[in-house]
């Protein structure tokens, strides 16, 4: 009997960089419901009370990104400058300018964007093919926030973070091992009532079927988090790759999706690559499935496609391989047009994982 150890973390809609994240994504929804044909690689900066918009976009669409970038801070919750940021008082800075046009050349006959290399992972361990740790760990973030805006819990404000280890034996999991929340509030409310509250409200309602005598739970460890979001810490768009994708459970190409249109492989390739290796599993050929694609710039076809089960096949490898290529177009354009990735979708993505929500086009199962 071998017993293991995994631990995945996830963040709320008020980390810094998932502020920045969701800024980047509703600019890039902002210019697909005008133009379908957009390009945009946005990125987002927040630092204390000041926001700082770059990148290129070529687009039919005209839009406010100031507004666009204010309205998503109210969204989330900030509107404290002495604490976090302030929606109505923060600057907005904006570098904006258009794609390359070596980019654009490739990109205009159907290549890749970049190159780069992406990965797609799916396993049995959950209904929705998630590794259990990262799934567990959205689903206590996604709490933590309804609660929040719910006014369940009225003194919590919107930075947090959590984490989750769990204990495998024989490659299964078993039962949480350790729980792990950070969450910024208000100054008025005691360290104990957090505690009380957060057991009974966010892990006890989520996560009670796992949990034993022997679990560890950690609230607020260091015993005190007023200062949060971006006064507390810089946010980025595209730092939190991890936590978008599969919690460390599998490999990651490198490329962050947040505030990129689809003809960047970064992003549709990953989730192309998720589409198939879930669908793979799905199918009952392999309890676990990895996908790697890799493009070169202004290429249409991938320069390789590889399949990795972890010995978990229940046919051969080389034989899910040409499923995969009898089966799917995976060229940008392919990929665009096969999860209609024109759309104005991407703002669900930003939080609580890119995968692993039923609604989104690359999380549907296929026959094989």
């Amino acid at each position: 009997m071998k017993k293991q150890l995994f631990t995945s973390e996830s963040v709320t809609e008020g980390h810094p960089d998932k502020l920045c994240d969701y800024i980047s994504d509703s600019i890039l929804d902002a210019c697909l419901k005008q133009d379908k044909n957009s390009r945009v690689a946005v990125e987002t900066f927040a630092s204390q009370n000041q926001i700082v918009i770059a990148g290129q976009i070529t687009s039919l669409a005209k839009i406010d990104v100031e507004a666009i970038a204010r309205k998503c801070i109210q969204d989330i919750g900030f509107d404290n400058e002495n604490t976090d940021i302030d929606y109505r008082t923060c600057k907005v800075e904006q570098n904006i300018t258009k794609q390359s046009p070596d980019i654009a050349l490739g990109v205009n006959i159907g290549g890749a964007g970049d190159q780069g290399i992406m990965f797609g992972f799916a396993c049995d361990e959950t209904k929705n093919y998630m590794p259990y740790a990262i799934d567990m760990a959205h689903k206590l973030s996604k709490k933590l926030t309804e609660v929040r805006k719910n006014k369940t819990l009225t003194w919590l404000r919107p930075d947090g973070k959590t984490q989750v280890t769990v204990e495998y034996e024989n490659q299964k999991p078993k039962r949480i091992d350790t729980i792990l929340i950070s969450t910024q509030h208000t100054e008025d409310v005691s360290l104990e009532t957090i505690r009380q509250a957060i057991k009974e409200q966010v892990i006890f309602p989520v996560a009670k079927e796992y949990i034993d005598d022997n679990t560890k739970i950690y609230i607020n460890p260091t015993g005190r988090f007023v200062i949060g979001g971006p006064l507390g810490d810089t946010g980025l768009t595209g730092r939190k790759i991890i936590v978008d994708t599969y919690g460390g459970y599998s490999r990651h190409g490198g490329g962050a999706f947040s505030g990129k249109d689809a003809t960047k492989v970064d992003r549709s390739a990953s989730y192309m690559a998720r589409h198939i290796a879930k669908s793979i599993v799905a199918n009952g050929y392999a309890s676990k499935c990895e996908i790697q694609l890799s493009y070169a710039i202004g290429m249409k076809e991938p320069i390789s496609i590889y399949v990795e089960t972890f010995g978990t096949a229940k046919i051969e490898e080389q034989e899910i391989l040409n499923k995969i290529i009898q089966k799917f177009d995976l060229t940008p354009e392919g990929i665009i047009k096969y999860l209609d990735l024109q759309k104005p979708i991407f703002t669900q993505t930003t939080n609580y994982g890119h995968f692993g929500k039923e609604d989104l086009p690359w999380e549907k199962i296929i026959q094989l």
